[in-house]
């Protein structure tokens, strides 16, 4: 069984806490995507940068693996060294941008990726990640990703996901209200984000579903897209 009905309708189903079908059709008008995880597989070179990290630090790589996935380096920093000054966590962010810049080694396309960006052309939507500029295009560009025309990067905010800041700000340049928007997320940062931004979340892959998305995708081969004549889109979810 799919639910086929409006957002208002999802939304009062939510509301009441009813279970939604293993399968299901959402409707938006625009859909606000993550990078890593969501639309690129750069766990690799995320796991490479990160434990060197955790080892010039002194810091269990596990522990440390646990909290950097979604966030901008900086605050994944202030969780990890609570002690330590913003301004050294600043620097210390700008050398690891550039690291993982620089560390494209086995960063692949989400399965569906290409074929779910190419199913969006008409439809309105964004990148927003915690990545700058460089880093998105050297991600998006190692896993043979189109780019979205609007792209919502660590520059373009002042707050760092679970912070709802960038998904409201893709909203807003996108011209839609935040409540008719659908976000795609795989991290706990990012999925709190969506939701703290009065969106709903669509989790990508393994680390999603213990995090309270909508529904959850095991990839993007999972997410089907239909343009709506009134120029929105519905997203078949799960068929």
């Amino acid at each position: 069984m799919s639910f086929r009905g409006s957002a208002a309708e999802f939304l009062r189903l939510k509301r009441l806490e009813l279970p939604m079908p293993a399968t299901a059709v959402l409707t938006a008008r625009a859909l606000l995507l993550d990078m890593d995880g969501t639309l690129v597989n750069s766990d690799a070179a995320v796991e490479r940068v990160w434990r060197r990290w955790a080892e010039r630090n002194g810091l269990d790589g596990d522990e440390v693996m646990k909290v950097v996935h979604g966030r901008q380096g900086y605050a994944s920093m202030a969780l990890l060294l609570p002690d330590r000054p913003m301004e050294e966590n600043y620097t210390d962010n700008a050398r690891m941008l550039a690291e993982e810049t620089a560390d494209t080694e086995g960063v692949v396309e989400i399965p569906g990726a290409r074929d779910f960006l190419a199913s969006l052309r008409g439809v309105p939507h964004a990148l927003v990640t915690s990545a700058n500029v460089a880093l998105s295009t050297a991600r998006m560009a190692a896993a043979g990703l189109r780019m979205p025309e609007v792209r919502v990067t660590a520059e373009s905010v002042g707050a760092s996901k679970p912070d709802p800041e960038g998904f409201l700000k893709g909203a807003a340049e996108l011209g839609v209200d935040p409540a008719e928007c659908v976000v795609f997320e795989d991290s706990a940062a990012g999925i709190a984000a969506g939701r703290s931004a009065g969106m709903r979340v669509v989790g990508v892959g393994p680390r999603a579903g213990a995090h309270g998305p909508d529904v959850v995708v095991r990839d993007l081969t999972q997410v089907r897209v239909e343009a709506g004549v009134d120029g929105g889109v519905r997203l078949h979810i799960g068929e």
